[in-house]
């Protein structure tokens, strides 16, 4: 016997949509980079395969590319100092940034024309709360994977994600 879901299935694949990411974000922070080398691609995969619609890997690719540039570049300029080698420590001296944070970048490209679709629509709000998300999620993060951020690294991160969500809510991707 199954219980009646009070919701539509839209509503149900997009609230699947912002569970799969947070349980990503969670699997990337907690787990370290040897779990985001097995939960983001699964996660990613899963949700290109069940739910993207067509051409979407590009979105997950342009992210990937703009997390590499962004937070590598705000690795490369001491904004992150990681504590926890064993479990958060960086991949090889190639690598700008560890590979759990960096997943956390096309992972988030899975909401983009999904749980977040409804936000696009308004510039002002899509840009607020990419900058307080930002914020937060960075700040959450660096406790949790116990990683410490220089002073100016929040804010940083704070435009450039305000930045990042202004820009799809200008192409409402």
């Amino acid at each position: 016997m199954t219980l009646p879901l009070p919701f539509t299935p839209r509503a149900r694949r997009l609230i699947v949509n912002a569970m799969a990411f947070e349980a990503g974000w969670l699997a990337c922070v907690l787990g370290g980079s040897s779990v985001a080398l097995v939960a983001g691609p699964a996660l990613i995969g899963w949700h290109l395969w069940r739910t993207a619609g067509p051409g979407e890997w590009r979105l997950v690719v342009g992210f990937a590319l703009a997390g590499l540039f962004i937070d590598g570049g705000l690795t490369l300029a001491g904004g992150f100092t990681f504590h926890r080698p064993g479990a958060h420590g960086t991949m090889p001296d190639a690598w700008p940034l560890p590979l759990w944070l960096w997943m956390l970048w096309p992972l988030f490209a899975t909401l983009v024309r999904h749980s977040l679709s409804w936000l696009w629509p308004y510039p002002w709000l899509a840009t607020c709360c990419g900058a307080a998300g930002a914020a937060l999620s960075y700040y959450g993060g660096s406790v949790l994977a116990r990683v410490t951020l220089a002073p100016w690294l929040v804010p940083a991160e704070a435009l450039a994600w305000g930045l990042v969500c202004a820009l799809l809510a200008r192409q409402r991707p």
